[in-house]
């Protein structure tokens, strides 16, 4: 692996690693760990850095949806003009252009099912080239960007079956 991908790795295991610790996993030099961040930033290739909550353990509300999208085309209309419309929500916390039955998939969020099915309903489905949404609540999330969620009580409800 090239410095650079060990590097790019490194950062999503933890991008609050400092320097040091990151040129001693590295081989790297801290000033060396520093341009390469710099540059890795400037070209583009890291667009940010988050944290990766539990809502469960926080005390607010929170609700995240999977939303599939259909559009259809036109001559003047394309994928990139719509993914530009619909990136600008807030509510839209990732879009990407997918293959398979449907076009777009969405991460959309907000503090209530009634927050997300509103927006849903009156900001995308309105949008002229969307043709069918579908919305799937998340319901319990196991795992998100690496990391596991194992922290859960044990379920000590007793299966039944016939």
């Amino acid at each position: 692996m090239d410095a650079k991908r060990e590097l790019l790795s490194l950062l999503l295991s933890n991008a609050r690693e400092d320097t040091a610790d990151l040129a001693r996993q590295t081989g790297l030099s801290e000033s060396e760990i520093e341009s390469q961040i710099v540059a890795l930033e400037s070209e583009g290739v890291v667009r940010g850095y988050q944290a990766v909550v539990d809502w469960n353990n926080a005390a607010d509300e929170h609700v995240e949806a999977k939303v599939e999208l259909n559009v259809e085309l036109d001559r003047e209309t394309g994928y990139e003009q719509i993914a530009r419309r619909i990136a600008k929500f807030p509510e839209v916390a990732s879009l990407r252009l997918v293959s398979g039955n449907y076009d777009f998939a969405l991460d959309v969020e907000g503090e209530s099912m009634h927050d997300v099915s509103n927006f849903v309903a009156e900001q995308i489905a309105p949008i002229p080239e969307v043709t069918q949404t579908v919305t799937h609540f998340v319901m319990e999330t196991y795992k998100k960007r690496g990391i596991e969620f194992d922290d859960r009580d044990e379920d000590d409800r007793l299966s039944v079956s016939p």
